[in-house]
């Protein structure tokens, strides 16, 4: 029985995408069977690209070169500048995407770097993200992000808002949801039974008693006491200083910070290459590369494939242990 192929959606065309795309079939060929949604002429010209009428020709397809379901754009892509005629390609690529893994013709889904200024100036793409997007499409309100590397887990609470806008976002109700989504996930795509999770505090020194800020008081440890009370298994409010040191990390299975830097500068520090971002709350696996579009080196082959290698190996690894 053919395996059924991981389905990649292109991405912003003039970015990486395509040279990650084409890197990682050159790395994986058949051994994780792919196909990439775009448009053929996006793909680089130095690598064979095969187009594929149907997701169960990926496997076969992978043997002569990089598998694409083609979908075709309003233009050609010009490497480090997006043009705003394919906005709406990329958009609906994802889409497609979204539709062939919920109807079983792909085990999951791994997106290449979109880029949200132009998707707003070129199609009127209203998303904050491809997180949110996907959440909308899958149907679900809740969804959280998790980035993951052999190193560490860790979910931001309070993604894309200013640093400014953080205290306001952090409502007792959104943590809980956040808390009680990511040891759902941890359950079900990791397979863990009782998950540790640590938590920071949003202050230095987790507030220092209220010294430094009442959130911890005042809002986190009200609700970790709450879910506590549940059975989950909650550490914290913690110092986000002292959290991600090797000896720290061992005694959690994740780590939920308060905002986007305090999650993401400990994993891109420990593991900058191989981190893959997961999304936690959709009907179905989804993975992606922890890193843009790199307009700046787009076209001139200097981009490094391994967190998109990475979240296709986590994607399909993933996908089979569900079944």
């Amino acid at each position: 029985m053919t395996r059924r192929p991981v389905a990649v959606t292109c991405g912003e065309p003039a970015g990486i995408g395509p040279e990650l795309a084409a890197k990682a079939w050159t790395a994986l060929g058949t051994e994780l069977p792919f196909f990439v949604i775009g448009d053929p002429r996006h793909m680089p010209p130095d690598t064979p690209s095969v187009e594929i009428a149907a997701p169960e020709e990926a496997a076969v397809a992978a043997a002569r070169g990089l598998p694409v379901l083609a979908h075709p754009f309003a233009a050609p892509a010009t490497p480090g500048h997006p043009d705003p005629a394919n906005a709406q390609g990329v958009i609906d690529a994802i889409a497609r995407g979204v539709a062939l893994v919920e109807a079983g013709a792909a085990r999951a889904l791994c997106t290449l770097p979109i880029h949200k200024q132009a998707l707003a100036e070129g199609a009127g793409f209203a998303h904050p993200g491809h997180t949110e997007y996907l959440a909308a499409l899958a149907g679900v309100e809740d969804v959280v992000m998790m980035l993951v590397s052999p190193e560490l887990r860790v979910v931001p609470a309070t993604i894309h808002i200013a640093l400014s806008e953080v205290p306001a976002a952090l409502t007792a109700a959104h943590l809980e949801k956040v808390l009680r989504i990511t040891d759902e996930g941890l359950r079900t795509r990791f397979g863990l039974a009782r998950p540790r999770i640590a938590v920071a505090g949003l202050n230095p020194h987790a507030g220092e008693g209220g010294r430094m800020g009442r959130e911890e008081i005042e809002v986190i440890a009200p609700v970790l006491e709450r879910l506590r009370a549940g059975g989950l298994d909650l550490d914290g409010p913690r110092s986000a200083d002292t959290m991600f040191h090797p000896a720290a990390r061992a005694s959690y299975d994740a780590a939920v910070a308060m905002y986007h830097d305090q999650a993401l500068i400990p994993i891109k520090t420990l593991d900058f290459d191989r981190g893959v971002n997961l999304t936690l709350g959709l009907p179905f696996v989804r993975t992606s590369p922890d890193h843009g579009t790199a307009f700046d080196i787009a076209g001139t082959g200097r981009a490094n494939p391994a967190s998109t290698i990475a979240a296709l190996r986590l994607a399909a690894h993933l996908a089979e242990a569900e079944g």
